[in-house]
């Protein structure tokens, strides 16, 4: 990456990492909006939606992962950010009403929510910390009432004031046991769903990165029940803490040492393999099969690399004879790899650019030579910055790719042919989101969850105003096919950086902030009672 871009995004992620002590957001959130007004309290969701939900996500539910709508960090272990069993109880031809509720407990540093069975949801916070001074306790994990938000139990995991551990963000995966298995810093633990005890710990290696220097928020579950983490690595010297601290060290000129892969048993927490990477690994990996075989799309600063993991042999490769190429000059650094068919999909300016448009990518898994590059915004206007942080959206039944660029402030539908792999724009609206794309409901009538940020100051730079914090965000929810607007919500404080909205039962929709969360629902405005 160059080091402008680095230099650039440090200041802005800075000013990012600042937003949590903000009165602002304090404020605001005590006021309530319209819709909170409207509910008048917490609301369960349309009950007799369910078990029709919860019947739907079993069937779709990837190997290893709990059976519901999302016990998964981002759906499932593709990250794809398809919940089709997830509903919209607005209407698609009628005006919509949404409705809010915020969690009676607070939750500091929130960033994901997983269901389990209607009526349990869990949640990690505490994993994004100021870069200086005193830090919230944290990660933890808590279990919380899906309704009222009320925490049932909270398991702290650590504390970087005492340890000295550097903390950054997690994630947070349910198995198919209902128990948890978290990973941060070099750290990793099994929880207890019911109760919220620790039942096993273990240390996992740092490769060639000095262990003050890994943080593993990346664990995916392969379709054997292993666990596939790999760990992002804090540039050596740089002592700052959250996962910013990677771009903190990066501009400062200080080198970023190689990330590690490892695989560990699922119950024991042992450590069966272990291998490291050519270069730093910062953005998530995915899991699917090929070929019979379990393989590992990993991004790194040079494109994406494949690894296969064998069960029998209890072997970590490297597939050498695959490599997706995504930058072009210009470009910052690919985001996340999203699955559509045979066809890998990135996004491109994950690091922001003023030179070059952000683009979809895609490479097929048989053949790395077959590949294909749209730019669906179109070149960059004078002084416009592109910033596309957020991996592409997907709807692998209706073969449509998502990309969001905030930066300009648009978000596009692209059509994939799945036999060809080209691509055509669907269509392109306007809306500023950072965050995931995630999409809901049947194949003939999908929707797609956008956030949308509303500046507070409309002659503050975009730039600026983004990486200060300075706006509001609410909810939307649009045709997949078209982008038109079905129902959005109110204008709150931002979402938590680096997370996403999370479909709940009864088709309500979880909004994580930097203090609590937000539940949604939209109805019908001429819905009977």
């Amino acid at each position: 990456m160059h080091r402008t871009t680095h230099v650039l995004l440090v200041l802005t992620l800075l000013a990012l990492e600042s937003r949590t002590g903000d009165p602002l957001f304090a404020q605001s959130a005590r006021e309530r909006t319209p819709g909170e007004v409207a509910a008048n309290g917490p609301f369960p969701g349309d009950l007799s939606l369910y078990q029709k939900e919860l019947a739907g996500a079993t069937e779709r539910t990837s190997p290893g992962y709990y059976p519901s709508l999302n016990a998964a960090e981002i759906a499932d272990s593709q990250r794809s950010g398809f919940f089709p069993a997830a509903t919209f109880t607005g209407s698609f031809d009628g005006p919509n009403r949404v409705y809010a509720s915020r969690s009676a407990d607070r939750y500091q540093g929130l960033t994901y929510l997983c269901n389990r069975r209607p009526g349990e949801l869990f949640l990690v916070g505490g994993d994004y910390p100021p870069p200086t001074g005193p830090l919230p306790p944290g990660p933890y994990v808590a279990r919380v009432d899906a309704t009222t938000g009320r925490q049932i139990w909270r398991t702290y995991v650590d504390n970087a004031n005492v340890s000295g551990r550097w903390i950054g963000n997690g994630n947070l995966n349910i198995m198919d046991d209902g128990n948890i298995r978290f990973a941060w810093s070099n750290q990793i633990v099994l929880i207890d769903g019911d109760s919220g005890l620790i039942l096993r710990h273990n240390t996992l290696p740092s490769g060639t990165a000095p262990q003050k220097d890994v943080n593993y928020k990346h664990l995916t579950i392969a379709p054997d029940r292993t666990l596939i983490l790999k760990c992002q690595t804090r540039p050596t010297g740089e002592t700052s803490q959250g996962t910013m601290a990677i771009f903190k060290g990066l501009a400062a000129g200080k080198k970023q040492p190689n990330s590690h892969l490892v695989a560990v048993h699922p119950d024991t927490l042992e450590v069966l393999a272990e291998t490291g990477l050519p270069e730093p690994a910062s953005a998530p990996h995915i899991i699917t099969t090929l070929g019979g075989r379990i393989v590992t799309y990993i991004p790194v600063d040079s494109g994406v690399l494949r690894y296969f993991w064998d069960p029998e042999t209890q072997q970590l490769s490297r597939d050498e004879s695959w490599m997706m190429k995504a930058q072009q000059e210009g470009q910052s650094a690919s985001t996340a790899a999203t699955l559509i068919g045979d066809w890998v999909a990135v996004q491109t300016n994950g690091a922001g650019s003023f030179k070059m448009a952000s683009s979809i990518v895609v490479v097929h898994q048989d053949d790395a030579s077959r590949t294909h590059t749209i730019f669906p915004f179109g070149d960059l206007g004078n002084g416009e910055w592109s910033f596309a942080p957020p991996k592409a959206g997907v709807d692998p039944e209706n073969n449509m790719i998502y990309s969001a660029d905030a930066g300009v402030g648009k978000v596009a539908g692209i059509r994939i042919d799945p036999e060809t792999g080209m691509l055509k724009v669907a269509f392109v609206v306007d809306d500023r989101t950072t965050t995931f794309q995630p999409v809901i409901g049947t194949r003939e009538q999908r929707v797609l969850l956008l956030t949308n940020m509303k500046m507070n100051d409309p002659s503050q730079p975009i730039m600026q105003a983004t990486f200060a914090g300075n706006y509001r965000e609410q909810l939307t929810w649009r045709d997949a096919a078209t982008g038109r607007i079905l129902a959005e919500s109110d204008y709150f404080e931002p979402l938590t950086i680096n997370s996403l909205t999370t479909p709940g039962f009864g088709g309500r929709i979880y909004f994580p902030t930097i203090s609590d969360f937000i539940m949604l629902q939209p109805r019908p405005v001429d819905a009977s009672p």
